[in-house]
C-alpha cells in the first residue's frame, strides 16, 4: 500500500465494545487511510458483513473492542 496506516487512525476506529468493519484506502494520504464502514455488536454479524462485500479490490479489517 502506498501510505502507511498511522497508530492514531487505528485507535480512533477501534470501538470500546463490539466490532468495527473498516476499509483501507490504499491511495489515501497519511492519516486518511482508514474509513469506518459499519459497527456491529456481534463478531458473527461483522464477519458475515465482511464476507458479503462484493468488491474484490476492497481491503477490509475488523477491529474489536475490549472484551
Amino acid at each position: 500500500m502506498g501510505s502507511e496506516i498511522l497508530e492514531k487512525e487505528k485507535q480512533e476506529l477501534t470501538p470500546e465494545s463490539g466490532f468495527n468493519l473498516v476499509g483501507i484506502d490504499p491511495f489515501g494520504s497519511a492519516g486518511n487511510t482508514l474509513y469506518l464502514i459499519e459497527h456491529f455488536e456481534k463478531y458473527q454479524d461483522a464477519l458475515k458483513a465482511k464476507k458479503e462485500r462484493d468488491n474484490p479490490d476492497e481491503y477490509l479489517i475488523l477491529y474489536s473492542g475490549a472484551p
